[in-house]
């Protein structure tokens, strides 16, 4: 592989590679054809401070040059940057599911809001070597951005986006609307044949409630494959095995539990998984405290679209019951609400965004609960290196939460089992289903150790051309 610009000819087909490399954020996947110039994905760069200057950078390509962005789904480090190139002067579609459009209308104009707020805020205080800070884009990029979205079905029946250029989305199995996209470019290769490259997203484990496993991939020439656990493992504890466990670990401290959790996605799953503790009567009604709006929202769109549904999840709603809802829940619904949780007192269940606690109400929550003895912080999603979460996890023993420094003597606790990502094994069982070898496979969206062991996991098991690439590489797709 080479960064170095190619030579084009007429049926040149070129994959670079401008994040979600090295890192599980900022994914960006460019294809440069006769045919047209096409994004997958248009992530915003989380965690490391190195990475999250990247978002300011000029983009090594010209937004007003791009026929189209194919988003997988709708998590920002797979979404957040498209306000930005909007910003600096993109035009023209945007492709992703009915499910992807309905939480983009939610995630985008939230997203600037935090951007506008951190620049209000260093503006403030002045916090700045720029005089004034400003945000990275604003919610009017953000709304500009959702008029450009073309909700397709995830269906696997291919639209066009382009002149002799076609994408077709099937289920992810990740989150709600979570899609694999097959792009096919009529006359690519060296034959002019024609070539397709297959995005797996975020890929979902199986049988986890609420959405439907992960569809089988369809053939392709070339394929990325996403590589967040390809060097781990789930933990063998079921997951409502684990959450009955820590839960009632707490009720005999007395004491709260926080879990940090995506407004997308783990919300939802956890409190499906309450709901069915309690119905099963194996943990106590205890107090449940949505503290995110967000979260509220989609969990009002999660039920909005049957064909995104598993068969458990709509039998539930067929016997007239909410899937999402526990026996005592309360949504915090403004800043006000939210302080008031921090009155309550015993043993009470909090879940608040960020799920890496890289932001928002959950450090508020974060600042007192750390510090205290009988207090119990979950995880149950990845955390990327840098962040507040990655550093809890790793066993540190005072992290820094809104520019104080917090000592962590709360019980830290990691469920694996609801991690919206399948692991290593799990891929290769997604691979199985895969008609016929491509002629070359990419391992992104992987820390560099695991996008390393996931190709060697794939290379091992089934003899393929595997290679994990680095931020920039430019190849000539043949």
């Amino acid at each position: 592989m080479t960064n170095t610009p190619l030579i084009p000819h007429p049926s040149s087909f070129i994959l670079s590679f401008w994040g979600g490399v090295g890192t599980v954020t900022g994914s960006k996947y460019f294809i440069e054809s006769e045919k047209g110039n096409v994004l997958v994905d248009c992530g915003l760069f989380q965690g490391l401070k190195e990475l999250r200057e990247r978002n300011w950078q000029d983009p090594p390509f010209d937004p007003r040059r791009l026929d189209a962005v194919i988003i997988t789904h709708a998590h920002i480090d797979h979404t957040g940057y498209l306000p930005r190139l909007v910003r600096l002067g993109f035009d023209n579609p945007v492709y992703c599911s009915k499910g992807t459009a309905d939480l983009l209308k939610l995630l985008l104009p939230d997203s600037a809001r935090l951007q506008e707020e951190e620049a209000d805020y260093r503006n403030r205080h002045k916090l700045t070597r720029h005089a004034p800070a400003l945000p990275l884009y604003t919610e009017e990029d953000a709304r500009a951005a959702i008029n450009l979205i073309q909700p397709v079905a995830n269906s696997g029946e291919p639209v066009e986006i382009a002149d002799g250029l076609r994408a077709g989305f099937r289920i992810a199995g990740h989150i709600f609307g979570s899609s694999l996209v097959l792009v096919e470019v009529d006359g690519a290769g060296d034959d002019g044949k024609g070539r397709r490259v297959l995005f797996s997203g975020d890929l979902g484990h199986y049988d986890q409630p609420i959405i439907r496993d992960p569809e089988p991939p369809p053939a392709c020439d070339y394929m990325l494959v996403e590589s967040t656990y390809g060097d781990r493992l789930h933990t063998t504890e079921d997951p409502k095995d684990a959450l009955a466990r820590v839960i009632n670990e707490a009720v005999e401290r007395g004491g709260p539990v926080l879990f940090p959790a995506f407004a997308v996605g783990r919300t939802q799953e956890l409190i499906y998984h309450i709901r069915e503790l309690e119905d099963e009567k194996r943990i106590p009604l205890l107090p449940v405290r949505v503290d995110s709006p967000m979260a509220a929202a989609a969990t009002q769109i999660y039920s909005s679209r049957p064909e995104e549904q598993d068969e458990e999840y709509a039998s539930v709603l067929a016997a007239r019951r909410h899937p999402l809802r526990t026996h005592s829940m309360i949504t915090a619904s403004s800043r006000e609400e939210s302080k008031r949780l921090n009155d309550e007192r015993g043993t009470r269940i909090i879940i608040s965004a960020s799920g890496m606690m890289t932001g928002g109400r959950v450090m508020h929550h974060a600042l007192r609960m750390l510090p205290d003895p009988d207090a119990t912080v979950v995880f149950v999603g990845y955390q990327a290196a840098g962040t507040t979460g990655r550093r809890i996890i790793d066993g540190e023993r005072e992290v820094r939460i809104m520019k104080q420094f917090v000592p962590v003597r709360c019980h830290v606790e990691r469920i694996g089992g609801l991690s919206a990502h399948a692991d290593w094994k799990e891929v290769l069982r997604w691979l199985e289903g895969m008609p016929g070898a491509p002629r070359r496979s990419f391992t992104t969206h992987g820390e560099p150790k695991a996008a390393a062991a996931m190709r060697d996991h794939i290379m091992e098991r089934y003899g393929w051309r595997v290679d994990a690439p680095q931020y920039g590489d430019r190849v000539e797709l043949e």
